[in-house]
């Protein structure tokens, strides 16, 4: 391990035996997993939790994968069943959005697991780089995130976790499918449906990562720049099966996937 980023890892121990107890908010993607299993590692099973959320706004799939994980970290979940749609202002697509959603699942969290565990997030020092309102909902619940205390960044968590042989290590990362959707338009099930079933045809094409951004009839598809040529060489098909999705127009950026693109039409307002 290069010498800065076991300083990181230090740290990021440190912090860990100072929570004593801790509940992760877990999605089985790469910094949650990474972050679940070092946590038993330092503290035991018998001291962590995972809380899953399940809902509209993930895959099946996901849900699954993330249950699967805990069993075999043999750490006791707990799985919260959200309903995001039933809340009028969340589906109004405000920009702080991801508070509201944030705040609903660290409060439920917060119901669940005994009052001396501390909730924690995979939160990492990639993300302060980004446009998160979620991240103001943290400081309601006292809610840590270690990694991003520890400065660790993405890529230094796919390294470590590589390195204590993770599954997710490689893992594409993941965001809820609301924020495939401009700010302002509302969410509604007939949209989350429709980029669910985009982005599971073009991930079982071999692509690696995508998002189906929706912007009514017309979709913004996003992977990686290397992945443009065999995009194009598939477009026929891809095109023929993204509207039977729904899309009429079907496009794609040539900027390429990136996070938080959602997020630069904030800089122009």
């Amino acid at each position: 391990m290069l010498k800065p980023l076991k300083k990181k890892f230090e740290i990021l121990e440190k912090i860990i035996r100072e929570l004593k107890k801790s509940a992760v908010a877990f999605s089985g993607g790469v910094d949650s997993s990474f972050l679940l299993k070092y946590s038993i590692d330092v503290l035991g099973r018998e001291n962590v939790v995972a809380v899953i959320e399940k809902g509209e706004l993930y895959p099946e799939e996901e849900t699954q994968s993330a249950i699967k994980l805990a069993e075999e970290f043999q750490v006791k979940y707990f799985i919260i069943e959200a309903d995001q749609m039933k809340d009028t202002y969340f589906t109004q697509n405000p920009v702080d959005r991801c508070f509201h959603c944030k705040k609903d699942l660290f409060g439920n969290i917060k119901k669940i697991v005994p009052p001396d565990f501390c909730i924690v997030d995979g939160s990492n020092a990639d993300d302060v780089k980004d446009f998160r309102p979620g991240e103001k909902s943290k400081k309601l619940f006292n809610v840590r995130s270690p990694l991003q205390e520890a400065e660790l960044t993405k890529d230094d968590i796919r390294k470590i976790s590589k390195e204590m042989g993770l599954p997710t290590w490689n893992k594409p990362s993941f965001a809820c499918f609301s924020s495939r959707i401009p700010y302002g338009k509302k969410i509604t099930r007939e949209k989350l449906s429709r980029i669910e079933k985009a982005e599971r045809y073009l991930k079982n094409k071999g692509f690696w990562q995508v998002r189906v951004r929706d912007y009514g009839k017309t979709c913004r598809i996003e992977v990686l720049p290397d992945e443009f040529a065999k995009i194009l060489k598939e477009r026929d098909e891809i095109v023929k099966e993204l509207k039977k999705t729904g899309y009429l127009y079907i496009t794609l950026d040539l900027a390429g996937y990136r996070t938080g693109s959602m997020n630069e039409i904030l800089e122009n307002l």
